[in-house]
């Protein structure tokens, strides 16, 4: 019983523990923000996206249509539509109003003013435009549903908005803000972990494959493919440190002495995808899940640590053994391809050509030559680790 006990206290603590609002002023700050930006984004297309029958590029009526066969009480812009006819408004009429309230919505989450409202209304808009656009929607809209559910759900103000000043309204449990809080990296981990897993049963990840095909399909392909091609050696190694950075996510964010370790790794690679592939709202709405998430304590523990004079000391040591390491990584990764004949990814990327498989005495000396490109990989990693410490 005592252990029962004791394992029942352990979960408690850990569902429900003592937190500060400002990982919630980071999220209702960060999809503000997003909101905003979303809707800027679609300002001169809102209408042609999301029109019915006749004046879209698809039909709504059509998304609609295929929405009603999973559940018919999905939020759609065809019930707005319909009461906007009621009262004499015009479809186009009623998709700018929409607009207009997203917009308002997210100014309102982004000051704090009517932060619940704002949540609930931000939340509800968007999850219209997004379910009746669904042939246009992809995982973007999918990350704001879900940061938007959890804000409108979690309790509101915190202390860095308007109305915790003008209506002087206070949280009343600090252990509800950890709950939510908590819920919030669960389903993160749970989404890196299954989305590693995903990327590690393919090939495509192991070779670069993957991010070759990302990189050069339209409209993602902003990066001139004759830099693509100098640069394809890092390609394994991006794909490679993709699975590992995902798959160890659950297991490594919440280690105190790895967890920002993981978290500047993660928000990298989100920042990479939206500069190398123009993805700017995907990568920002996943920074923004997972500083709220894990930022705010990890933040105020290494202003605790760092003493005046040794910022710039430890800023150059990381620095140094980023450099290192990452030189390390791209000379095996130079080793192991040349091992391979042909390359997999000059042979199946590049050139179009089937990737050979060795068989009888090539796949003996292929063998052995991965054999001595694993020592000398192995000696790599030794004389990195000596000049690093």
């Amino acid at each position: 019983m005592k252990r029962l006990s004791a394992w029942r206290e352990r979960l408690v603590d850990f569902c429900f523990p003592a937190e500060s609002d400002t990982w919630l002023a980071v999220l209702r700050i960060g999809l503000g923000v997003q909101v905003v930006l979303y809707a800027l984004s679609l300002r001169d297309d809102w209408s042609y996206l999301l029109a019915g029958t006749g004046h879209g590029l698809i039909s709504r009526n059509l998304g609609e249509a295929i929405l009603s066969l999973e559940s018919d009480l999905v939020p759609r812009l065809g019930w707005l539509v319909t009461l906007g006819t009621h009262i004499g408004l015009h479809e186009e009429t009623v998709l700018s109003v929409a607009w207009v309230c997203l917009v308002a919505s997210g100014c309102g989450l982004l000051m704090g003013l009517a932060s619940r409202s704002a949540a609930i209304l931000a939340w509800l808009f968007h999850l219209c435009a997004a379910k009746s656009g669904g042939f246009v929607s992809y995982g973007v809209d999918n990350f704001m549903t879900i940061g938007l559910f959890y804000l409108m759900l979690s309790p509101l103000p915190d202390r860095y908005s308007l109305d915790w000043r003008l209506r002087k309204s206070r949280p009343r449990d600090p252990q509800l803000l950890g709950f939510w809080r908590r819920l919030l990296q669960l389903h993160l981990c749970v989404i890196y972990f299954f989305s590693g897993l995903t990327k590690c049963l393919g090939t495509g990840w192991w070779d670069g494959s993957n991010i070759w095909r990302a990189l050069i399909r339209p409209p993602f392909n902003i990066i001139d493919p004759e830099i693509l091609i100098r640069w394809k050696y890092l390609f394994p190694v991006a794909g490679i440190f993709t699975c590992l950075l995902e798959i160890g996510y659950p297991f490594f964010i919440w280690n105190s002495k790895t967890r920002k370790i993981w978290l500047i790794g993660i928000c990298a690679m989100h920042a990479g995808i939206g500069l190398a592939m123009g993805m700017y709202l995907f990568a920002f709405i996943m920074i923004i899940l997972n500083l709220a998430a894990f930022g705010p304590g990890l933040i105020r523990a290494n202003l605790r640590t760092y003493q005046p004079g040794t910022v710039g000391r430890d800023l150059w040591t990381s620095g140094k053994r980023a450099f290192i390491w990452g030189s390390v990584l791209v000379r095996a990764n130079s080793h192991l391809l040349s091992t391979r004949r042909p390359p997999l990814l000059e042979s199946v990327v590049l050139k179009g050509e089937p990737a050979r498989h060795a068989r009888g005495t090539d796949a003996r000396s292929s063998a052995g030559d991965c054999t001595s490109a694993v020592n000398r990989c192995g000696r790599l990693f030794k004389t990195a680790r000596e000049r690093a410490d």
